[in-house]
């Protein structure tokens, strides 16, 4: 099972694998508290798309339409890790504020087609 959370929460147990998403570390959060088992930053959107984004929730269907091409190029791999996910717990974190409209929940969307 993959499932995404904000990395600010508590990590727990039932995370499983947690995997940072994010390019950039998090504000304030330090590498014990936040527990990360892998960054994979070269996940993350690249930084045109991110600051075009902005995180404003009326661009999220073009956003996702343009994150899900740059990715593409990590088909392969990401087909490894949905294979994980079947198998243990994965979790996709990300710092955004906004739990709805943000590259782990795109990702994880991604990953379900």
């Amino acid at each position: 099972m993959i499932s995404v959370k904000r990395i600010y929460e508590q990590p727990e147990k039932s995370d499983g694998l947690r995997v940072l998403v994010d390019r950039l570390w998090p504000r304030g959060m330090s590498k014990q508290r936040a527990a990360v088992d892998l960054w994979l930053k070269e996940l993350a959107p690249s930084d045109a798309l991110r600051q075009w984004f902005g995180h404003k929730p009326e661009r999220w269907l073009e956003f996702k339409s343009r994150y899900h091409r740059e990715i593409e190029k990590f088909r392969e791999p990401l087909g490894r890790f949905t294979e994980a996910g079947r198998k243990q717990a994965i979790t996709l974190l990300f710092a955004a504020k906004d739990e709805k409209h943000n590259n782990a929940v795109a990702l994880l969307e991604y990953l379900r087609e």
